[in-house]
């Protein structure tokens, strides 16, 4: 478990689901990780959060007007000045979707997708600095980038977010990079060579949640109108499964080894 009251540039600091079943979504992942669901906000145009133990863990939002839910879960990279980042996102072949806009007094985020295809966000807090427990039970626990140009998207990020990158593996067979907040010591997320599988220009993120009982878990995955797409398999790296929601939100569970 890591508990943070700073969160270092580049790395992933919040998470928010965008569901065209807001309230089957509600129901699902209280069931699922015990969290507990606010009410959404007005203001925010009907966003809300997921809380775990009184904390925001998790965001929420449904269709909005002609924008049409894509049933996507997102990731969130911190940054210290959203506008710099969004020029750098523009000058290293990505794009800037939405934003940079403040989110009240909480702070700023934008919405992008990099040159690979996959999306993200980017935060600048200021009274929100996202996620404070990683690794616990029913908390984030890893993030990873699936891309067909594996090359592009570690280039791609390295030169936004400065990150600093370690081969795991380099071969043809298995490429995978992690990367971590440059002059920080703990890996925060991973880059896999998806190629094989993952069609040009659709890369996607991945977010694993921390279960301490996988077959719990999964179990209450099925009751709730889930499915399990892959595993549980047990990894060196852990325990982990691919499931989706009733809607189709995919996202990955792990029990750390």
């Amino acid at each position: 478990m890591t508990t943070r009251s700073t969160i270092p540039l580049g790395t992933p600091c919040w998470a928010d689901l965008w569901t065209s079943d807001t309230e089957g979504s509600r129901r699902f992942y209280r069931g699922v990780f015990g969290w507990e669901a606010l009410d959404p906000d007005p203001e925010f145009g009907g966003y809300f959060n997921f809380a775990r133990h009184g904390a925001w863990t998790a965001g929420a939002m449904g269709s909005m007007g002609d924008m049409k839910a894509n049933d996507t879960w997102k990731p969130y990279l911190a940054s210290d000045d959203a506008d710099a980042t969004a020029k750098r996102i523009e000058a290293a072949g990505g794009q800037v979707r939405g934003g940079p806009m403040p989110v009240g007094d909480l702070g700023i985020q934008l919405v992008a997708t990099d040159p690979t295809g996959a999306s993200f966000g980017v935060w600048q807090p200021r009274s929100f600095s996202g996620f404070a427990v990683i690794g616990e039970d029913g908390a984030p626990s890893w993030f990873e980038l699936h891309t067909a140009d594996h090359a592009a998207a570690v280039s791609f990020y390295r030169e936004v977010f400065e990150l600093e990158v370690t081969p795991v593996a380099d071969t043809d067979e298995f490429r995978y990079f992690t990367f971590r907040s440059a002059g920080t010591e703990e890996d925060t997320g991973g880059i896999m060579d998806s190629r094989a599988w993952v069609p040009e220009g659709a890369a996607a993120w991945s977010i694993y949640w921390e279960v301490a009982d996988m077959d719990a878990t999964t179990a209450r995955v099925g009751e709730l109108g889930g499915s399990i797409l892959q595993g549980p398999e047990v990894t060196p790296y852990g325990t982990l499964t691919e499931a989706a929601d009733p809607a189709g939100a995919r996202f990955k569970l792990r029990t750390s080894p």
